[in-house]
């Protein structure tokens, strides 16, 4: 039987690959995970033929060069470790201890595989893979731990990056809060820009190359803050500059510098992996949750009648019942809701109480009849929680549309924007209570609607959209008492407006977030990835204002709705597609489900909805689709230099054609128009050359599945290995500009000498 080298105690798994290190090293980013998969799978492959019992000359031959293939990638890539230990003091012992064993380790499967030894497998003078089956394995086991190390090690130079980057951030946001004449302001806030334009950068890539979802959407979270509460804190600072005697001014740019902190905070704490004072995360238990745990639980009693306790499912409902509290106790409940939710509450105890009673005989005695009947207790029990189930998704799906369909046309904000350019201070008061009694339906809606949001992200998006209907509302209020108390002042109504249209998006976020925790309900889509424009260069300057959104009108939307449903659908078939692969981290998958999901965005546009509120942001996102398909070919070649197959031909032949189209679209992209008329025909040729991009992808993956699987299906001698890159090597270690120190100083370099390694098949 075949074997993995990671298999073995002192190693464990993490992913499906067979991927294992060491406890102290847990790998949290996706960069680091796939640049192991080919060591991985190569080393495995190279173990297993220790077992063979045919060793023909030609085996024998490429076993060599394989081993001393592994011994030169090794000794490559322990350079660039060694380059990085000498630039970060910090890591240099680590680093250096990590890079010692991975080149004895390396020496040692160089040996194992020689040549003269092989030729004379028996003799008690030569120890080979094939005498020294135990050798091998800890050779190979103590090669994976030392690179895994190295790769992690140089993980924390990334994360290094972002707290520096975050100092930076912090550092210059003192100054722009002691900061007195607007002049000083002025220069300030232009450093701090550039700063924020960095950070969104590293935190962008960081957050895509995360594999937990959760921390993934919470980083999503704070960067959309950090986004938004930018031209806040540039609005807000300049009113109070230009009425520093004003409290209320005072107390509305203290509010953004504040929620400014908490959000640079969060991000810290998402890639160190750490919370404040060492406390634990308790994330809240929505029902959904814990209805899905429960009913694992009761249907675990099928196989195994005694793995828990009857208290431990009564506590497990109790806790779901006292949820649906949230529900039966709200004011925006309708009647028939709640009735029907403590109805459904009760009719769940009493299945309980069946359920227990039956489940005890059966413990006792079990005969036939009795594992029938709970068999039909299980289902029953079942059956009422899903009910339940879809009785408080439906109470929270309606109170929310109802909600966000009554505030749809901002009145209450049109009205304090009025009363306070008029001066009208009474006014205004009853305008923000009006707000506030809106804010708190609202946080309500948001409430509901993270119990049955379906997944752990969407959670977090409720979460996320609660905390900023809570802090936004008030900050309003402040803004349109400013306003009314200096009915003349441009800046403090440029302040007022800024809040307003914050308030404003997150309603049409919220319309987005509804629909996809409907659609996560009735199974027509799972998750997506989101990809959010942050700060981008140009939109920090300090007379800059906030940009008007620029969106298709009816007529537009109606001309480009065919093609939108064509790119809808195709998402669709590329999900499809994706799904079918066994192995879900592969690299053509991974670029495969992000093309998808930032289709997905741009059909969204196409229909008014979405997180691209603006032309310009579809035109970013194309850009970022067009590189994503172009990272897409690269793996695509890398992969045909895996296969021996007759369609490889064709293969390179559309991973060219994709990377033609994705140039295409880029250039497309970039362009610049002026006018009306322009715009919507780069935005038409957008949409459709993605859509061109994305029907070739649907053809793409199912051919790159079937020579996959064909390649692990088929068998016969191992593949040489593919020429060095010399050129790459000498570019990670002997550069020293400030770019490439960067890039250095990044996992990518190594993830070059790993990926280098992909060179052994087995056919």
């Amino acid at each position: 039987m075949a074997t993995s080298p990671c298999s073995s105690s002192g190693v464990s798994s993490s992913s499906s690959s067979g991927l294992g290190v060491d406890a102290g090293l847990e790998i949290r980013t996706r960069s680091v995970e796939q640049t192991l998969v080919p060591l991985v799978s190569q080393i495995t492959t190279l173990i297993n033929h220790k077992d063979k019992p045919k060793r023909s000359d030609k085996t024998l031959q490429a076993i060599q060069r394989v081993g001393q293939a592994v011994n030169l990638a090794v000794g490559r890539f322990v350079t660039v470790g060694e380059a990085i230990a000498n630039e970060n003091h910090e890591l240099k012992e680590e680093m250096s201890v990590a890079c010692i064993e991975a080149r004895r380790a390396g020496e040692t499967i160089a040996q194992l595989t020689d040549m003269a030894s092989l030729d004379h497998p028996e003799s008690d003078s030569h120890i080979t893979i094939f005498t020294d089956k135990t050798g091998v394995v800890k050779a190979a086991r103590l090669l994976l731990s030392s690179v895994t190390k190295v790769l992690v090690l140089a993980d924390r130079i990334v994360i290094k990056q972002i707290i520096t980057s975050r100092n930076k951030v912090l550092a210059t946001m003192e100054q722009l809060e002691k900061v007195s004449s607007f002049q000083e302001f002025v220069q300030i806030f232009s450093q701090f820009g550039n700063e924020m334009v960095e950070f969104a950068h590293l935190t962008g890539d960081r957050q895509n190359d995360l594999k937990d979802e959760k921390k993934k959407a919470r980083m999503a979270a704070s960067r959309a803050v950090l986004e938004k509460c930018t031209m806040m804190l540039l609005t807000a600072s300049k009113t109070c500059l230009r009425h520093p005697d004003c409290e209320s001014a005072r107390i509305n740019k203290n509010g953004v510098f504040h929620r400014m902190r908490l959000a640079l905070e969060q991000v810290i704490e998402i890639v160190t992996d750490s919370r404040p004072n060492g406390e634990n995360e308790m994330a809240p238990i929505s029902i959904y949750s814990g209805i899905k745990e429960f009913k694992n639980k009761v249907e675990g009693l099928r196989e195994n009648l005694y793995f828990l306790s009857k208290e431990n499912l009564s506590t497990m409902l109790e806790v779901i019942l006292e949820h649906t509290e949230d529900f039966t106790d709200s004011a925006y409940t309708s009647h028939e809701h709640r009735e029907h939710i403590l109805e459904l509450s009760k009719q769940a105890k009493m299945e309980l109480e069946q359920l227990v009673s039956v489940w005890m005989q059966a413990q006792n005695q079990k005969t036939k009849d009795l594992m029938e009947d709970l068999e039909v207790a299980i289902l029953k029990t079942c059956q009422c929680m899903n009910e339940l189930k879809r009785e408080v998704h439906s109470a929270a799906t309606s109170l929310a549309a109802d909600l966000l369909k009554y505030h749809t046309d901002h009145m209450v904000l049109k009205a304090l924007k009025i009363t306070g350019v008029e001066g009208n201070l009474e006014a205004v008061a009853e305008y923000t209570c009006k707000l506030s009694e809106q804010k708190e339906q609202l946080v309500e809606m948001c409430r509901l609607l993270r119990h049955v949001s379906g997944t752990e992200p969407l959670e977090i998006t409720c979460i996320h959209a609660e905390d900023t209907f809570q802090v936004t509302g008030p900050q309003i209020i402040s803004a349109a008492e400013t306003l009314a108390l200096h009915p003349s002042s441009k800046i403090a109504k440029e302040n007022l407006e800024v809040f307003c249209e914050a308030w404003e998006s997150q309603l049409s976020d919220m319309s987005m977030l509804l629909r996809e925790i409907n659609d996560v309900f009735e199974g027509r889509r799972g998750e997506k990835r989101v990809y959010l424009s942050l700060p981008r260069p140009g939109k920090h300057n300090a007379n800059l204002k906030a940009l008007k959104p620029v969106k298709l009108d009816t007529e537009e939307q109606a001309k480009i709705a065919k093609l939108g449903l064509e790119l809808h659908l195709l998402t669709s078939d590329v999900d499809s597609e994706t799904e079918k692969w066994e192995d879900q981290e592969n690299e053509i998958v991974q670029h495969g489900q992000g093309m998808s999901s930032m289709a997905y965005s741009m059909y969204l546009f196409t229909r008014g909805e979405g997180l691209l509120k603006t032309t310009q942001d579809l035109f970013h996102q194309a850009e970022i689709f067009a590189t994503e398909g172009t990272k897409l070919a690269s793996a695509l070649h890398a992969f045909s230099d895996q296969v021996h197959d007759d369609d490889k031909p064709l293969l390179l032949l559309e991973a060219e054609k994709l990377i033609c189209m994705c140039k295409q679209l880029q250039i497309t992209a970039k362009a610049p128009v002026q006018g009306k008329s322009a715009t919507f025909t780069k935005v038409d040729a957008c949409i459709l050359k993605t859509r061109n991009v994305m029907t070739l992808l649907c053809q793409l993956l199912p051919l790159c599945c079937k020579l996959l699987r064909k390649n692990k299906a088929g068998n016969g001698c191992l593949k040489p290995a593919p020429p060095w890159r010399e050129d790459r090597i000498r570019t990670g270690t002997n550069t020293h500009t400030p770019e490439r120190r960067a890039e250095t100083f990044g996992i990518k370099t190594l993830e070059n000498h790993v990926t280098n390694m992909t060179f052994l098949e087995s056919k």
